[in-house]
């Protein structure tokens, strides 16, 4: 599990490696993540966007840009977590991803990010 905490919000993140498929005639690597946050800070706190770079050994890099994660924009309170899984598929076998969160204090209605350690995808005959 890779985690990392910025004022007072830990993420932590754990990677699964659910196979190939094709897609328009295209064989992928399908990885799953899963991300659980959890506010340490005395602030009750929301996470209102996200920003992901998608790494692809064999592709540029993907940026992704939106509103929340999952269709939510869940609010902490102090020691609440939140958990959310979601997935990647990737050309190679190979890749990573690293971003972060904007979250709003509920109080001061101040915007900060909240860094989204880099995690690797690969496959399992590979982190062998």
């Amino acid at each position: 599990m890779i985690e990392q905490i910025t004022k007072g919000i830990k993420v932590s993140v754990k990677t699964k490696y659910n196979g190939t498929s094709y897609r328009n005639n295209r064989l992928y690597h399908i990885f799953a993540y899963f991300i659980t946050i959890e506010n340490k800070s005395t602030d009750t706190v929301q996470l209102t966007s996200r920003f992901w770079k998608i790494f692809d050994s064999l592709n540029n890099i993907e940026v992704v840009e939106a509103e929340g994660v999952i269709g939510q924009t869940p609010i902490l309170q102090p020691n609440d977590n939140y958990t959310y899984s979601s997935g990647c598929y990737l050309e190679s076998s190979i890749g990573a991803m690293t971003g972060y969160y904007t979250f709003r204090n509920s109080k001061t209605l101040e915007k900060f990010k909240v860094i989204i350690p880099t995690f690797q995808l690969t496959t399992p005959l590979l982190s062998n």
